[in-house]
């Protein structure tokens, strides 16, 4: 069975119009200029509520190679999801500057942006791209 989250090209711009309330809109047109910058990619959805930036290829637990996304985000009901995919191990100095947030095994969950330091926000995007495409560089 083929996973049901893997690029397509639905409209990125036209999802992130849809996006309620307005101040959570705002902040996906924000994260996607900040994701484009930072990684040089352009916005691709993946699946049908992830923007995703860049992809790399891996060999998944049954052997089999794989495609994912380097970075993204989604924008949920209560919050923003922010996936960074090497996880938070070496991060532990931005995220104690970044502000309110909680953190999973690579998402970083943000209830808006105006709870975090962009700036801290963005150099941890930059570290985990740069750290992912070291690691995946083929």
């Amino acid at each position: 069975m083929a996973p049901k989250t893997v690029e397509n090209d639905a409209d990125v711009g036209a999802y992130l119009a849809g996006v309620e309330p307005e101040v959570k809109r705002e902040d996906t047109l924000a994260l996607r200029a900040l994701f484009e910058r930072v990684t040089g990619e352009p916005a691709k959805m993946w699946g049908d509520s992830i923007v995703g930036f860049g992809s790399y290829r891996y060999t998944n637990t049954t052997g089999k190679e794989a495609r994912w996304m380097l970075t993204g985000f989604a924008p949920r009901k209560t919050q923003l999801s922010v996936y960074i995919m090497d996880g938070f191990a070496e991060y532990g100095a931005l995220l104690e500057r970044l502000g309110k947030h909680k953190t999973a095994k690579s998402c970083l969950y943000i209830k808006g942006l105006s709870d975090v330091d962009m700036e801290v926000l963005e150099g941890l995007v930059g570290e985990s791209v740069r750290t992912m495409r070291e690691r995946y560089s083929s």
